[in-house]
């Protein structure tokens, strides 16, 4: 029996989310705590503005790391403290770091992080930097989940589709009777809080209220359809290196000069909605196997009006994995924990069938406490 931490910030940079679990052999990962903390803003803002070239941006990207991994030690002090737990008795804390740069298709992805900093400041050993060594073996280093996904949420009858909704959307295919797949298939909470936070200062829509307030523009949603990247087949993954604020913009201001005339801004949210359901749906109808469910986890699983609308579109039963469990929130912190886990056990841990990597690989590098 062992102890390990798993961290998580994610594309949407609202904030860490941390859980402490047990991993025992032969059975599922337990977690025993968690404990969630928002991203100061100024943190936020910076890290945000490292997705595109800067000014001083080496200097800028390491003061980002640094404060990031106070702000991860702060969370793992909290979970240590809140379950009784020494720092001692955890092997390792698994630390994704943040994504602002993810281009496999020319053998890199940049993910903000100071694991020497973290190990540091907890006394506990760190394993970070994962999707390195499977870009390293021609993958793409995106999802890793999928593997967590089969473990948590795999059934030997059933159909499943595991719909991770960050800022970034990915399924995980769960069918008894095909391999294990998983691919992003565009943007989820990314867009959506980028244009309430703009036109209305709040983080997010809360449960789709606004986006359900306002009616899809089918011009504007054709443009955002009609993006290259979506009809590529798997394996593959994205992130805010395409789909961004200037992406968003172009299309609103192609829409204004053929309209003659500007969104309403309401208009605009219920349309980005609209799209990420569209999105998911055909890629669910393409490579799905036709599932009997979909499990969504993530901040998006929130959005009670984007699940009742991938319902509708897909035919499938959409709900929460609250419902098996798990909270929606503490799925991917628990698959770091999982793949640093896997890391200390020397298990090969990516699905080259997910990633396209031409083998499978032991994921990270190990900063000893």
């Amino acid at each position: 029996m062992a102890l390990y931490i798993g961290l998580m910030s994610g594309t949407s940079t609202d904030g860490v989310d941390a859980v402490l679990c047990r991993f025992a052999p032969d059975h599922a990962p337990k977690l025993l705590a968690h404990h969630s903390l928002s991203l100061p803003a100024a943190l936020r803002r910076a890290l945000l503005d490292l997705n595109q070239p800067q000014p001083n941006e080496l200097e800028q990207a390491h003061q980002c790391s640094l404060a990031l991994a106070r702000l991860y030690a702060d969370a793992c002090h909290a979970l240590l403290h809140q379950s009784g737990t020494a720092a001692s008795d955890v092997r390792a804390i698994g630390a994704h770091g943040q994504t602002i740069r993810h281009r496999p298709d020319l053998g890199y992805t940049i993910q903000l992080n100071a694991p020497a900093l973290l190990a540091e400041l907890t006394g506990i050993a760190v394993v970070a930097d994962f999707r390195s060594r499977d870009v390293a073996a021609g993958g793409q280093g995106a999802p890793l989940v999928p593997p967590v996904h089969q473990a948590l949420f795999g059934h030997p009858e059933i159909g499943r589709v595991v719909l991770n909704l960050g800022g970034i959307a990915n399924i995980t295919v769960l069918h008894p009777n095909h391999p294990l797949l998983g691919f992003d298939t565009g943007p989820a909470n990314m867009l959506l809080d980028h244009w309430v936070h703009q036109q209305l200062g709040h983080e997010f829509d809360e449960a789709g209220q606004w986006a359900q307030q306002g009616h899809v523009l089918p011009q504007l949603l054709n443009q955002l359809l009609s993006e290259a990247w979506l009809q590529l087949p798997p394996p593959k993954s994205t992130g805010r290196d395409l789909f961004n604020s200037h992406w968003l913009h172009q299309h609103l201001t192609r829409y204004t000069a053929e309209q003659n005339q500007s969104p309403n801004a309401v208009d605009v949210q219920a349309t980005l909605l609209e799209f990420t359901a569209q999105t998911v749906v055909q890629a669910i109808q393409r490579y799905g196997h036709q599932p009997a469910e979909i499990i969504a986890c993530g901040g998006g699983a929130r959005n009670t009006f984007l699940l009742q609308r991938l319902t509708q579109l897909s035919g499938c039963k959409t709900y929460s994995s609250t419902a098996l469990g798990m909270d929606p929130q503490h799925v991917e912190a628990l698959a770091f924990a999982w793949l640093a886990h896997a890391h200390v056990e020397r298990l090969p841990a990516n699905a080259p069938a997910v990633t396209g990597a031409r083998r499978p690989v032991v994921l990270g590098a190990y900063y000893p406490a």
